[in-house]
């Protein structure tokens, strides 16, 4: 049975829906971006209805200053209040539970690494954030790093439509340019205070089970892998073919799939 609630933080009303189940092991969704917590299309809101069907209580909410939650929005560098009274409100809604799991997806999977520790027992992280919000190159935000750029164009040499679309005069040389030099560009070392540099040092020094999912065709997910390297030599990572950054459609089926085994060991 699903029920909605709210719960406390920092003095801000906050939003939350809890899907019952007699589990002992529990998932909290974090939400991504200033998505609220029934996701895109409702993505979530079905993931926790599954979730919930194979046993395991999960629990959504909306941080504060998004959705039905009060409160100013300050982004997921600033959501480590949110994330810890939810896991506190999810622990007081089913009393049950002996263990929490906690999957975020983009910059929920970011901030569930640089907030820590919190009072979690296993982290499922789908395409970790690892952009500087603040990045622009003369006005323009900044280009993903070399590897998803050369990923995206080399599968564009390969596709006659988009050979096509060059051959019309269809495509814009200003920006193929700008994305062609940036593949010449080596790569550089993050400062100390850069996110890329926070979420290695996160990674290292994790003390709970941690998995990877990555969807090997999104930029974000590129990105990850070519700004944290070493996260991906300690942590397990499981890849799947698609560019679905949220994981719609049928790639729904696998994201379920492999949040359930997390969750059955």
């Amino acid at each position: 049975m699903r029920h909605q609630l709210s719960f406390a933080c920092e003095g801000a009303a906050l939003a939350a829906t809890l899907d019952e189940a007699p589990g002992t092991t529990g998932l909290l969704i974090v939400s991504g971006g200033n998505e609220i917590r029934s996701g895109a299309h409702r993505g979530m809101a079905v993931l926790a209805a599954r979730i919930a069907a194979a046993g395991h209580p999960v629990f959504r909410f909306d941080r504060r200053g998004i959705g039905d939650s009060e409160g100013e929005n300050s982004g997921f560098t600033g959501s480590a209040p949110d994330i810890a009274a939810a896991i506190a409100a999810f622990r007081e809604a089913a009393p049950q539970l002996a263990r929490i799991a906690a999957f975020g997806n983009c910059d929920a999977a970011s901030a569930l690494l640089i907030h820590q520790p919190l009072p979690l027992d296993a982290l499922i992280l789908a395409n970790p954030w690892t952009y500087e919000a603040e990045a622009e190159t003369d006005g323009e935000p900044a280009l993903p790093p070399a590897a998803a750029i050369r990923t995206r164009y080399l599968s564009r040499l390969t596709d006659p439509k988009s050979l096509l679309r060059l051959l019309r005069g269809e495509v814009d040389l200003a920006k193929l340019r700008r994305g062609l030099s940036a593949l010449r560009q080596r790569p550089s070392t993050a400062p100390p205070d850069s996110l890329t540099a926070r979420l290695d040092t996160a990674i290292a020094s994790l003390t709970m089970p941690a998995t990877i999912l990555l969807a090997t065709g999104d930029r974000t997910a590129q990105a990850f892998a070519a700004n944290c390297p070493a996260a991906l030599d300690r942590l397990p990572a499981v890849r799947l073919a698609s560019a679905s950054h949220s994981f719609a459609g049928d790639d729904a089926d696998w994201l379920a799939a492999q949040i359930l085994a997390i969750l059955g060991r």
